[in-house]
């Protein structure tokens, strides 16, 4: 156990000042739900907190648990009468955890020296992608079972099959418009890990859509992971912040930077708000977090191309579908009616609103690792409302709970596809 040095606390002592201890949150939070634990929830997290600050408590063991034990998903401060922000609380509180007790040698491993660095990532994903095949029993689609070596990491766990090719070695680093049309916008396009490795098809998706409406789509090869899981999700501000600072550098030419991932999107926004440390990082994240769109938020507020753009795929003509919202873009960036617009401007397809389509889906980055039942048992309740639809298929906006929807679909024998928004447009 070490002495605790509640520095990021202390910057957001105020919202944690904030909460009224009502329990409003207790009849919100997904993870309370599912274990009715006073810890788990914001009114508990908040006094554990500021036991911290005031240092009668310190990082052991049980005060980790509790921290960890959050999706971010920002219910408990939609819903609360004064409108605390537990989360930036909890992220702050993380940090703090990092810098009194460290990151372990696997974790510090793996968020210090390979996230940040990009090519050698990919080759280790590359390396466990054909172990992968080797050893995992093929499950339906893309998803394999964990052999039973490995079941009790997570338990009963279905993961997706890596990418024979990646996104980054399957297109160019400038992609034209398509045919004698006259370039509109010249924009980024930020990629995502999940997106690179997993899911090559959705990025594809946003690049041909866009170049066929007149954007010219550059895909820089040095920009690095968003830094969520590393920062947002384990409290490792200072590997965030060179993350971050990579990212700056390598889209400063560009006046747009559009991403298919909501959690990309909103963690690389809220770099101003926890990373930067002096002001020269104010100056250069602001201006950055100014710059990142969402791919719906793009089409349907800049790009606003007309309704004949908007058909869905043939092989999804006739489909009925339905939207789950990503926390990360419904409440953290207010970005709701964009990809509604999309969906029900798209004459070929039936589009049905899901009953609390607003739901976290439980997935939730190294949450849904360490807290699989917890995790698990959110996204069942979930399920139940995407059965009530009679949808074919789960549209969303976010790589992370396409991974969760099609576990969960699995799981339940409930033969539905979930897939990006940006694959459904031909």
């Amino acid at each position: 156990m070490s002495k605790s040095v509640p520095e990021q606390i202390e910057k957001f002592s105020s919202e944690l000042a904030e909460c009224i201890e009502c329990g409003n949150c207790t009849f919100w939070c997904p993870v309370y739900q599912e274990k009715p634990i006073e810890e788990y929830v914001a009114r508990g997290k908040n006094k554990i907190i500021r036991s911290l600050l005031s240092g009668e408590k310190e990082y052991t063991n049980d005060v980790v648990d509790v921290l960890g034990m959050c999706t971010l998903c920002g219910t408990c401060a939609e819903h609360c009468p004064v409108k605390c922000k537990v989360q930036s609380i909890i992220i702050a509180a993380r940090a703090d955890k990092v810098k009194s007790k460290g990151l372990g040698i696997l974790t510090g491993l793996v968020y210090k020296q390979l996230i940040p660095r990009r090519r050698l990532f990919g080759k280790i994903v590359k390396t466990v992608s054909v172990i992968q095949k080797l050893i995992m029993p093929k499950s339906e689609g893309k998803l394999r079972h964990l052999p039973l070596f490995l079941s009790g990491l997570v338990e009963g766990r279905q993961i997706p099959v890596m990418a024979d090719q990646f996104l980054r070695d399957a297109v160019p680093t400038v992609n034209k418009v398509q045919g004698a049309q006259k370039v509109k916008y010249r924009v980024g396009y930020f990629m995502g890990c999940a997106t690179d490795f997993i899911f090559p098809e959705v990025g594809k998706g946003v690049i041909n859509f866009l170049t066929r409406n007149g954007v010219e789509v550059i895909v820089p090869k040095e920009q690095s992971c968003c830094g969520a899981p590393v920062w947002l999700g384990a409290g490792d501000f200072e590997t965030g912040r060179k993350i971050a600072d990579e990212n700056v550098k390598t889209f400063k030419d560009l006046d747009f930077i559009i991403t298919n991932c909501a959690t990309c999107s909103s963690a690389m926004k809220d770099y101003p708000k926890y990373l930067a440390d002096n002001q020269k990082r104010v100056e250069e994240y602001s201006l950055f977090a100014g710059k990142i769109y969402d791919f719906s938020q793009f089409v349907i507020d800049i790009l606003k191309p007309d309704g004949q753009c908007f058909k869905a795929q043939k092989k999804y003509e006739g489909k009925t579908v339905t939207w789950h919202d990503p926390c990360h873009l419904n409440r953290y960036q207010k970005i709701r009616n964009q990809p509604r617009e999309i969906l029900n401007r798209m004459k070929n397809i039936n589009y049905v609103e899901m009953r609390e389509a607003e739901r976290c889906c439980g997935m939730a980055g190294g949450f849904n690792v360490y807290h699989y039942d917890v995790s698990k048992a959110i996204a069942d309740r979930k399920a139940e409302a995407i059965d009530e639809t009679k949808a074919d298929i789960i549209v969303t906006g976010c790589p992370g709970c396409m991974i969760q929807l099609t576990d969960a679909m699995n799981r339940k024998h409930m033969d539905k596809e979930v897939r990006h928004v940006s694959e459904l447009l031909e």
